[in-house]
């Protein structure tokens, strides 16, 4: 708070602005146009920014129950701006296109409905822009399409709950803060009928603030500054425009909304000034991170719409944490930084960009566990599961600050500081993170003390039950269906143990550490040949999903041993009937593995993780039947992905699908609430490209061995630009003829060795 704040239980002064709370002024309110079905929504994002609208790009005050809960502008896990909405005449405008198809963009087209005797249908034409850059910006354009003038009313109905995230999903609290308004300080004396009025909001005026207290005291505000021409009234926090306009003629109107926290801005972007001026320093940005990308192009068009696409949400979804920028995990419900889905995402995409790898890296690093913390489930060397900065998580109502209650993402964050050095031979930061290495190793080892295996079991009464990858409440099942119990030791966990050993001990050699490398190296063999028997389901000839708190199988058939293929845990016989298995019609639906066999009682095919198919699931089972030599079933499994992909909005694979099988000509039935863009749905397009090109990189040794590259029967030709090991940068092209692909390097900057083996 800065030295001119003034808080009181009767009154904030913020600043020169004087708020009191708003029960005590009760404002007009402006009806809303109450929706007749739940709309499905356009999404734009910048940074730590997103804005979820109906397709009109509104924001309605007043929906069905079903309808459009999560809609809103929100940063920093909080909702500051929950009513958006354009009327004409208090009617809902016409709907003719609309599209966020920039990301960060969104531009909707509509026209007026008949209204009265005076206006008929389709005589206005309303074009809207909305971008977000820091700040959320709109401008409207208004144009008379008739052979006469006309005159109208326009409204912005705006409001703000301020709610948390968590509230939205459907967290319950007993208490909250309270909404505030802007008063006049000559105002603050009861009028004669015991009513406070508001700032006064009249002819002319060029703002309209927003604003909430929540329970930690933190004001935050949602400040509405009109641009163009402004409102020639206010009806509470409805601004209306008097429009009359001449055959033909245009008008525009517009505003700027900031978030503040404090007086402070709430988003770590600087806010333009103008929408014009947030488009420019948007296309700017988003050309200088094509530039450093490997870029990605084929002889086919929907191929290379997949691929731009993927591209551009990589981009939207790099989110600013301090000094550095990782991968946000999803939008709308994790817009945040996640240890797992960051991770695995900058796995995904080493072959992209290798900055998301050392920025992730970095970035976990700096937040990884120091002390035991049973609320947050906190342990020295930990890596988080996930951050949260909203209201719930400053009030400690919510473990989230960071929480720790994941099992994996310390394995993957030590595979992921191996692999990235196989891709850049970045000897500062490898010796810059090498203690937190040790750190992490020294967590695992101390949890494998008590049974060998790395599980997990909630410590913390506001953490989650299951802290895999699968982590809902109802999917870790036996083949009864029934849940398992006690403490919960993954397989594909024990994979990840297992592969982070033996890369750790490849790294602990470039350290001239050979006890620690002789060390890991045992403890891995070890803890395969134990895998291979306690894991093993005789009877089925597949292998657990996990054990449970006694050490006994759960013993049903799912997607997770699939994760375990490329790591080379299983024997080699025991990999290809996993492999096999995977691929049986109860598993795979024709587009993708399910989560959970379809013969399961427990199946569901709408089920989070009970049945439903995810992208990156499968794009990790591509690459363990890839490394089985078994290409033409993972390229099977790529091209049923590709063709579920390409049937979604913006060619964009979804977190999720349901599990429902393929019948002829039906769709990929979609997952009613699936994160889109989401993060390691989107790196699986270039883990699958990776899996086909296959790429083994030893930037340490300056060599590139490409093995046995393959092209689907759909693609002809791939190209690969601007590809970075270590620090050289070259072209790679690959054509296929036949049932065999060629690769050529078609151009080399840097003495990196190429081999190319057939």
């Amino acid at each position: 708070m800065t030295p001119d704040t003034l808080i009181t239980p009767d009154k904030i002064v913020l600043d020169g602005k004087t708020f009191i709370s708003a029960e005590n002024i009760p404002i007009p309110e402006w009806a809303c146009v109450v929706s007749e079905r739940p709309q499905p929504t356009l999404t734009v994002k910048d940074d730590d920014l997103f804005l979820v609208t109906d397709t009109m790009g509104n924001i309605s005050g007043c929906s069905l129950e079903d309808g459009g809960p999560s809609m809103g502008l929100f940063c920093a896990d909080t909702r500051f701006l929950s009513r958006l909405e354009l009327q004409i005449n208090g009617r809902s405008p016409v709907l003719l296109s609309s599209t966020a198809d920039k990301g960060f963009a969104l531009s909707v087209l509509c026209t007026n409905p008949k209204i009265d005797d005076y206006l008929n249908a389709d005589t206005i034409g309303i074009r809207r822009e909305i971008v977000l850059n820091g700040a959320l910006f709109e401008e409207i354009e208004i144009a008379n399409y008739s052979t006469t003038s006309i005159t109208f009313e326009l409204s912005l109905s705006f409001d703000a709950d301020f709610v948390d995230l968590f509230e939205v999903r459907g967290y319950s609290r007993k208490k909250r803060g309270k909404l505030l308004r802007l008063v006049e300080p000559t105002h603050l004396e009861e009028t004669g009928d015991g009513v406070v009025p508001p700032a006064t909001q009249s002819h002319g005026e060029e703002s309209l603030i927003l604003a909430y207290q929540g329970l930690d005291g933190a004001v935050m505000e949602s400040r509405i500054q009109f641009q163009h021409q402004l409102p020639d009234y206010f009806q509470g926090y409805t601004a209306i425009w008097r429009l009359e306009l001449a055959s033909h003629e245009t008008k525009k109107l517009g505003y700027r909304l900031q978030k503040l926290t404090n007086n402070q801005p709430s988003s770590g972007v600087s806010a333009a000034t103008t929408l014009a001026q947030a488009k420019a320093s948007e296309l700017m940005e988003e050309q200088n991170w094509v530039q450093q990308i490997t870029r990605i192009s084929s002889d086919k068009s929907l191929f290379n719409r997949v691929i731009e696409r993927a591209e551009e949400d990589m981009y939207l979804l790099r989110q600013s944490f301090g000094k550095y920028k990782t991968v946000s995990a999803g939008v709308p419900w994790f817009s945040t930084l996640f240890g797992r889905d960051s991770i695995i995402t900058a796995s995904q995409t080493l072959m992209l960009n290798p900055q998301i790898a050392q920025e992730t890296l970095m970035l976990l690093a700096a937040y990884q566990g120091q002390e035991e913390d049973e609320w947050r489930e906190e342990e020295p060397g930990k890596i988080l599961h996930e951050l949260r900065m909203g209201e719930l998580a400053r009030c400690q109502e919510i473990p989230h600050t960071p929480y720790y209650g994941t099992v994996d993402a310390t394995p993957l964050w030590l595979m992921l500081y191996a692999d990235y050095y196989s891709w850049t031979h970045d000897q500062e930061t490898l010796e810059q993170l090498w203690h937190n290495a040790l750190a992490a190793m020294d967590w695992i080892d101390r949890n494998l003390q008590k049974t060998g295996y790395l599980s997990y079991a909630r410590k913390s009464k506001g953490g989650l039950i299951n802290q895999g990858w699968k982590d809902s409440g109802d999917c870790i099942v036996n083949r009864k269906g029934e849940l398992a119990k006690g403490a919960i030791a993954l397989c594909e966990v024990q994979a990840y143990v297992y592969a982070a050993k033996i890369k750790l001990s490849e790294i602990a050699k470039v350290k001239k550490r050979l006890d620690l490398a002789e060390t890991w190296l045992e403890e891995a063999k070890n803890l395969r040949v134990r895998f291979n028997k306690d894991f093993w389901i005789e009877d089925q000839d597949f292998c657990a999903l996990a054990l449970d708190g006694e050490g006994n199988q759960v013993d049903s058939i799912t997607s997770n041993p699939g994760h375990c293929l490329s790591l080379g845990i299983f024997t080699p016989e025991k990999a290809y009937s996993v492999a096999e298995r995977l691929r049986a019609p109860d598993m795979f639906n024709g587009w993708g593995i399910r989560t959970l066999s379809s013969l399961s009682p427990a199946y569901n095919p709408m089920g989070y993780h009970i049945g439903s198919v995810w992208p990156h699931d499968n794009s990790l089972i591509a690459m363990g039947l890839r490394s089985l030599g078994l290409i033409d079933q993972a390229l099977e499994l790529f091209q049923g992905l590709f063709n579920m992909t390409s049937q979604q909005s913006y060619q964009r694979p979804p977190e999720l699908f349901c599990g429902y099988e393929m019948n002829g000509d039906n769709a990929p039935v979609q997952y009613p609430v699936a994160c889109t863009p989401q993060a390691w749905a989107t790196g699986s397009v270039f883990q699958l490209l990776q899996m086909m090109v296959n790429l083994v990189p030893d930037a340490q040794n300056n060599c590139l061995r490409i093995i046995d590259p393959a092209l689907p029967e759909s693609i002809n030709r791939l190209s690969l630009h601007n590809l970075r090991v270590g620090g050289t940068i070259l072209d790679l092209e690959f054509e296929r003829v036949g049932s065999t692909t060629a690769c050529r390097v078609a151009k080399k900057r840097g003495n990196l060795r190429v081999v190319i083996e057939a």
